[in-house]
Order: structure tokens, then sequence, then C-alpha cells
């Protein structure tokens, strides 16, 4: 039986490359004897002075880098983005100038709270992050293959994945933190639905759609603003997995998803995706039923339909899944003139988070990384110098501004147009917000009958391991999205022996 080509990786290698290459040290020099270190003696000793040994060790002791603190897991390709459809009276961002206009791209996909040994058919939203090498830089869309999230203020962010991630007493997967945190925060209901639905376990990376989330602000040359969502939708249709099925796939094949999108790329089944927007002026977000800038909802479809953009395509794997999967850094602050954030606050929160983490991770000059560089082999001209891994000091430029020496310039051509900000600085809690109405309309208007049951059964099995009374507060919470959501889910934690009040609750729905 032939193998697939992921197996057959390292053939394909010797069947390109010619023998005869010499193993060298890391500065250079060839290597006698890449089996033996230099002892006193048959038995030893070992001298400090075997540089090789010290070469190998020293390097091996240092070949992990931190791994991420959320979307640790993931598998990447590279691919390009062509636009089909005119956008250019909302946005000057040049990668969208034309019809037929090609960029390319990098992508990963990811886990969100998986570690980086994690099976890769887990019930967990999954990270969709876009590199676009623009000719103005870097436009990094980093999103879920959800359309809203479970928090909406950054200042919770830290918390929430705390709770998904492992007890630090125990090291262990905890309900009592899972369940405790979401049934504290009813914003959180209809994406907690959404994970526990059919669409919790995509059938891998090519069979989910992707979105941006949050709301963003799109400029025009005529420096008029508008704001904006991105969406995804694979052109493979969704598929996912069943529970039972997961579960056995991840025992057999932890890296599943990773190999899917490996395999269809190297067997030239290129997955794509079809890019879309959604606009809403200035005036419609003023008077809007809620805040549009809240990244726990949804824009109806039907007031803001989806208006056709592009299609990015992967046509081509790794050819190393350090450099170019774990070392890609994605930061939603990487922004293309005529793309800019919005005053979504979970969004305000990651322009500082990302950049700060690569830093830490990867190092200060991560952005010097070919994966990362914004034209991919032309290094930025700008101020920075020095710092832990820097590939490019920039040949002798003035590193201070202004100068009178030929320094790199500004560009008021890409200025931003002026928006008003006022209000008095406190801490707001939410006010007015509709936490439940989104997800009243999924149970009742998106699920069919065999989708609500499969639901209600995902979310008994894993709520049955919480404590009682945080069994209660789920159940009450579940219960304002849909009278009859909180009686079937009741009952199918009653005969799961789940030690609730269940009658209590049922009479209190």
């Amino acid at each position: 039986m032939p193998r697939d080509p992921a197996a057959e990786q390292l053939n394909e290698y010797k069947k390109r490359t010619k023998p005869g290459a010499l193993v060298l040290t890391g500065n250079g020099v060839p290597i006698a004897n890449k089996q033996s270190s230099l002892t006193v003696g048959p038995r030893g000793p070992i001298l400090l002075q075997d540089f090789v040994l010290i070469d190998e060790t020293s390097h091996f002791d240092r070949e992990r880098i931190p791994e991420r603190v959320v979307h640790a897991k993931g598998a990447g390709a590279f691919g390009y983005f062509e636009v089909t459809h005119d956008i250019t009276k909302y946005t000057r961002a040049k990668l969208f100038s034309k019809i037929g206009k090609k960029t390319p791209l990098v992508a990963r996909f990811s886990q969100v709270s998986g570690e980086s040994g994690s099976a890769d058919t887990s019930r967990d939203p999954r990270g969709f992050a876009i590199k676009f090498y623009t000719e103005e830089g870097v436009w990094d869309m980093v999103g879920n293959n959800t359309p809203i999230f479970f928090v909406k203020d950054p200042l919770m962010f830290p918390s929430f994945i705390h709770t998904q991630k492992r007890n630090p007493a125990t090291h262990l997967k905890d309900a009592d933190m899972f369940w405790d945190f979401l049934t504290l925060r009813p914003e959180s209901t209809h994406q907690v639905l959404i994970l526990f639905s059919d669409r919790g376990i995509p059938d891998g990376y090519r069979f989910m759609h992707g979105y941006g989330s949050h709301t963003f602000k799109l400029v025009n040359e005529q420096k008029e603003t508008i704001w904006c969502k991105f969406h995804f939708k694979t052109d493979q249709g969704i598929k996912n997995i069943e529970p039972d099925k997961a579960k056995q796939i991840g025992a057999n094949d932890p890296d599943y998803s990773i190999r899917d999108l490996y395999n269809a790329i190297a067997t030239g089944k290129y997955p794509s995706w079809t890019f879309y927007i959604q606009i809403m002026t200035q005036k419609q977000a003023e008077s809007f039923r809620w805040n549009p800038f809240d990244v726990t909802k949804v824009w109806p479809q039907k007031e803001y339909p989806l208006m056709p953009v592009g299609k990015l395509t992967l046509n081509k794997n790794p050819d190393n899944y350090f450099s170019d999967v774990e070392s890609v850094a994605f930061d939603p602050a990487n922004l293309v003139p005529g793309i800019e954030p919005s005053p979504d606050k979970l969004l305000q929160g990651r322009l500082f988070s990302y950049g700060d983490t690569h830093r830490h991770r990867l190092g200060p000059n991560y952005q010097q990384l070919p994966v990362n560089c914004p034209y991919k082999e032309q290094f930025v001209i700008n101020y920075q110098r020095d710092g832990l891994m820097n590939l490019n000091n920039q040949d002798g430029a003035p590193n201070y501004f202004p100068n009178s020496f030929n320094g790199p310039q500004e560009c008021p051509a890409v200025r931003s147009p002026s928006f008003h900000a006022s209000g008095e600085a406190d801490r707001y809690d939410p006010i007015n917000e509709d936490d439940y109405g989104q997800a009243t309309l999924f149970w009742r208007k998106v699920l069919d009958e065999g989708a609500k049951s499969r639901l209600v059964r995902n979310i008994a099995d894993h709520l049955k391991n919480a404590s009682a009374f945080i069994q209660e507060r789920a159940l009450r919470n579940f219960g304002k999205v849909d009278v009859e959501l909180g009686k079937r889910l009741t009952e199918a934690l009653r005969k799961s022996d789940a030690k609730i009040h269940a009658s209590g609750i049922s009479a209190n729905l």
C-alpha cells in the first residue's frame, strides 16, 4: 500500500539531493568523526576541548523556544490571495487595488487552548490567521473559526485562558475552572453553544470557516471611513467530527489535522476560501441596537449582507515546520493603510499583547525572520537597531530621527483621517447588553432537532464533571437562552447521575 506524501517526505528529499555533502560544525568546519566524543583513552573521561561535542550539545539544549501561551499547536501553509471583486470605494489598501491582483501569504491554523502535544481532534476553537505580504507591508488577519469570542474585555482574557488550561495545583484540566468562569460571564453563552455544537470539532482545517471576529475600520482614498467585518468561507464545505470518532482519531493519530492539510496540498488538492466583508456606516453604528464593536455578537447578515472580495488559496507546504510555522508571528496590530482598528475593547488589548508575546518568545527582532519579514526578502528601513538575533543593522544608516544624512523619511500620503474620541475615563461595565438574544436565535433558528440533541449531550458530558453548585448556575444560565434548552440539559445531567438539585432547577426554568 503506497504511503502518503507526509510519510514519504524524507524519501522525496533523498530524490532531489545528491549524496556526499560534508557535515560541518556551527562555524563551518568539517567534522572527521560525528559518532565518538574526544576522550582520554577508550573509557574516558571526555575532554572539554571537544568542540564538536560542545557545539552539538549546547545547540541541542537551546533547540526549543517557548510555545505560544495560546494557539500552541497548529499547521501552516503558503499561498496567495486573488481579488475577484472591486472594493476600492471602501478601502485604499493596495492589495485590493484591482481585480485579478494576487498577494502572497502564509496561513496558520491552530487550537486555542491545547498545548503543543494535544490532539488535533479536541473540542476547542480553532485559530485562523493569515499573513499577507503586501507591497505596503504585512497585514495580519488574526481570527478564529467562529465569528464571536467568549469575552469582550482584554482584562478578562488571561483569566479565561487560565480556565481552559490546567489547574496550577493538580496540573490537570479542571471542569470546575472551565464552567465556573463561563457561568459567571453570561456574555460567553453564545460562544459556548457554538463550541459544544457540531462545529466544536472541525474535520481538519480545510473544512472550517475563518473570521476576523472583530470590527475593523476601512479607509478609502478620499479618507472616508466605514466599519467592516472579515469572513473566510471554506470552498470545501463544512465538515465536522462526531465526539466518539474524534476520541478514536485523537488516540490513534493526534496530528490528524496537520497531516490532512499537508497531504492535501502535496497531492494538489489545494484548499481555498472565499473572502467576504460586511460593512456598516458610522450612522448605522451610532443607532445600532447593541454595541457594534462587541466581539461577543455577530452582525445579522440579513441586515448587513456578505460582499464577495476574493479567494484565498493554499498551494505550498512549509519547507521546515520550525522556520515557517513555529516561528511565524501574527499580530492584529500589523495593519496596512486603508485598514485600521475599531474601538472593540478586546481588539485594543490584542494590539499590544501579540507583539509583546512575540518579542518574548522569538526575540526583539522577530520581524527580521524570513517568514515574518514584510517583503520576505527585503529588510525594513527604520530607526530600530541592535538586540538579540539582529540580522539587519542597516549598513551604517543613522539611528535617530530627524537627521541630515539620508535616513528614511515620513510618508504623509498614508496619514489616517482623524477621529473623535471623548468621554470620562473610567472602568465601565457593559450597559444594557443582551447576552442571550443571539444565543437564543442560534438554538431556535440555526440548529435542527438532531443538532440540538447532540449539543445537549456534548454539554452534559462535560458539565457533569463540575461541582453541583456550578452545574446549577450553568442550568440557570442556559435556561435564559431557552426554557427548553435548560430542561433538556437538566434531564441529561439527571441521567448522567450528576449531583444537582434537578427538580429545583426545573421549577425555576
